[in-house]
């Protein structure tokens, strides 16, 4: 166990310095270490019209389940890596994360659509990927494979977007009606 949480604290610190630079870390302690998690703050490129779910939409192009969002801070990633996390995995989280920042970045500067780019389209599915209509500002080899390691190790989401509000709110159940369960 003790073992376990020095490399979970160890993973954790990894991927707080590589992405350092390009996101702001919070919560560093002593020795500006993080504890056994590393949340990054997105909170400054929203007046740039770019949100967390942006970003955690986005890493599902890159084969990664979006990490916790906006807990314990609004508009932050909580990236937990565990022990189990070999560093060529934290190192491919962090190349989608490094990315993705330049991905932000051509939005904050301008060169790509506000409303219509990677980051707000995204998840991108195989059916939208290979449709013969493709109406979109960035080419269908960014939305699919932003990356070279994707075209040997691609993970393809069911589903495109969905309103995560809209659907927390408004619950639709395919249970049978509670009669039927006495």
């Amino acid at each position: 166990m003790t073992l376990a949480t020095k490399v979970a604290i160890l993973n954790a610190n990894y991927v707080a310095r590589r992405l350092e630079k390009h996101f702001p870390v919070l919560y560093r302690g002593h020795g500006n270490l993080v504890a056994h998690e590393c949340i990054v703050d997105l909170r400054q490129w929203k007046k740039a019209g770019v949100e967390v779910e942006d970003v955690a939409k986005r890493l599902i192009d890159y084969g990664f389940h979006a990490p916790t969002m906006s807990f314990p801070v609004p508009g932050t990633l909580m990236i937990e890596p565990t022990e189990s996390e070999s560093k060529e995995e934290l190192d491919r989280f962090c190349d989608a994360m490094l990315a993705i920042h330049g991905e932000i970045e051509a939005v904050a500067s301008g060169q790509s659509d506000p409303k219509n780019n990677a980051l707000k389209n995204a998840p991108h599915t195989a059916e939208v990927v290979c449709a013969d209509a493709w109406d979109r500002p960035y080419s269908r080899e960014q939305a699919a494979f932003p990356l070279p390691w994707l075209r040997a190790r691609k993970f393809w989401p069911p589903v495109g977007r969905v309103d995560n509000v809209y659907g927390d709110r408004n619950l639709v159940c395919s249970c049978l009606p509670m009669e039927e369960y006495t």
